[in-house]
């Protein structure tokens, strides 16, 4: 979709639909051709209600009058809904070119977020489905344009906010690949892909040879029971004239998850292609990064492997050595995303890394806990907790700080290793896997991101179904609050 933005009012634009916002209280602030688009809000067919929705046409486009409700409670989030609410019904009318004005007096967040709503909303992957031979059987065509009018300069808002949709729609692709062509070794070609394309950023992949040779037993271990090549992929970029600390994107890419000798039940287990949405998000959010050409000094580690059942996979029982030394009982081979992190992570530290963030989709206990409304957060630092979280809030992508505490620690003690992969009392399984992982980040300021809930089928009304991208947004945003 091409996005660009322009002072010009809505009627001069080459759109053929405009999209008007109206607050609680307030009248139309431009209207066109004898006050009709006043004239709808005085008959009550339209609303100044959040999300109401009313069509009207005159001067030769399409007018879709929407209602932003309060003023007070309109933020970048309720932006990119409206986006999206706006875009799905312009394209059901059949739009190619949708211009929105941007409301008046609002946050400098809400044209890129208006952006984002549309970007995401009109994606599609339909790759595998095969076309209706009948044009009339056939979807109608994407949205081709958005222009955000505005009385101000917005261009570099928008322009950003398209790169970064333009991401994590890559990263929802990633997600909804089937696992027999989304292998490790295509997240890896991707990767390449991604180095050979954009300057200052480079890319290794490794496989099950050099895992190996790194020491790196625990994240073999996972990988024993596949014949698909794990890969080791990591990612470096120095943005021009980049200060600050290293920071330090780590991703859990399993990109299959059956549960290895541990076997998950069979419902729903289609659905563990998504476990790789961690790396998926780190790959594609440094991508963008490195799109932006953002003056950050940045390591992104990301394990990917699959998890399978066979007569060389890891069993209920064995004990390895990860990459820092610690010995670990695999008593759950289903609690296999720590294993892989705890060695990218452990490898993110030792390549330089300063400050540390992983995504990964941990634990079903997240989504008991907190839905789909948050990802779950822990920390081994105040200050960079907090830095993440205020990434979170300004993307909409929430975080929600759970806590540590010596307890928990005492769950994760191995009776004949240094530690349990999964204890078997079942208390605070998802603190209990961040409790595992701050093993291996030493003194590293670092955030533990459980993405379980949010990763795919979201709800939300720019991402409701299949992959979300989680976690894109807000790691470009945590590199822009580090950009000189």
């Amino acid at each position: 979709m091409n996005v660009s933005a322009t002072t010009s009012p809505p009627v001069e634009t080459q759109a053929d639909t405009v999209v008007i916002g109206v607050f609680d209280g307030k009248n139309v602030a431009h209207d066109i051709e004898d006050g009709a688009l006043q004239s709808l809000l005085e008959s009550g067919e339209a609303k100044r209600n959040f999300k109401h929705l009313a069509l009207t046409h005159a001067a030769g486009k399409r007018w879709l009058l929407v209602g932003l409700g309060k003023r007070d409670d309109f933020d970048a989030e309720r932006a990119r809904v409206l986006g999206a609410l706006a875009a799905s019904r312009a394209a059901e009318l059949g739009a190619k070119s949708l211009c929105w004005e941007l409301p008046h007096h609002v946050g400098d967040d809400v044209p890129g977020a208006l952006v984002e709503g549309t970007a995401l909303v009109t994606y599609r992957f339909d790759q595998y489905k095969s076309v209706p031979e009948r044009e009339e059987d056939r979807p109608p065509p994407p949205l081709g344009e958005l222009i955000v009018s505005a009385h101000h300069d917005v261009s570099d808002q928008v322009a950003r906010a398209a790169i970064v949709a333009d991401a994590v729609n890559a990263a929802r692709t990633l997600q909804n690949m089937p696992s027999n062509d989304m292998t490790p070794t295509r997240l890896g070609e991707r990767a390449m892909e991604l180095a050979d394309e954009l300057d200052g950023l480079g890319a290794v992949v490794e496989g099950r040879e050099q895992i190996i040779g790194r020491g790196m037993a625990s994240f073999a271990a996972v990988a024993k029971g596949t014949d698909q090549e794990p890969a080791l992929i990591t990612l470096r970029y120095d943005g021009p004239d980049a200060s600050g600390p290293v920071l330090g994107f780590v991703g859990k890419a399993v990109t299959f998850d059956t549960g290895g000798i541990s076997l998950k039940p069979g419902a729903a287990m289609s659905e563990m292609k998504f476990d790789m949405s961690g790396g998926a998000a780190v790959l594609e959010a440094v991508g963008a990064i490195a799109r932006l050409r953002l003056p950050v000094h940045l390591i992104a580690v990301i394990g990917a492997t699959e998890n399978m059942p066979s007569g060389h996979a890891t069993k209920p029982g064995d004990i390895v050595k990860a990459m820092n030394g610690t010995t670990i009982e695999i008593n759950n081979t289903d609690a296999e995303g720590r294993l892989v992190l705890a060695d990218c992570l452990a490898h993110a530290v030792a390549e330089g890394a300063e400050r540390v963030v992983d995504l990964a989709t941990l634990t079903g206990a997240i989504i008991v806990g907190l839905g789909s409304t948050f990802a779950g957060m822990m920390s081994n630092d105040d200050e960079w907790a907090a830095t993440v979280e205020k990434a979170g809030t300004a993307t909409g992508e929430l975080v929600w700080r759970m806590p540590f505490h010596p307890e928990f620690a005492e769950l994760i003690k191995g009776k004949y290793a240094d530690i349990d992969n999964a204890p078997e009392v079942r208390k605070a399984g998802s603190i209990t896997a961040a409790e595992f992982l701050k093993r291996f980040v030493g003194e590293t300021p670092w955030a533990h991101l459980d993405i379980a809930g949010t990763a795919w089928n979201l709800g939300r009304a720019y991402a409701e179904k299949g992959g979300s991208g989680f976690g894109v947004r807000l790691l470009v945003e945590l590199a822009l609050s580090h950009a000189g």
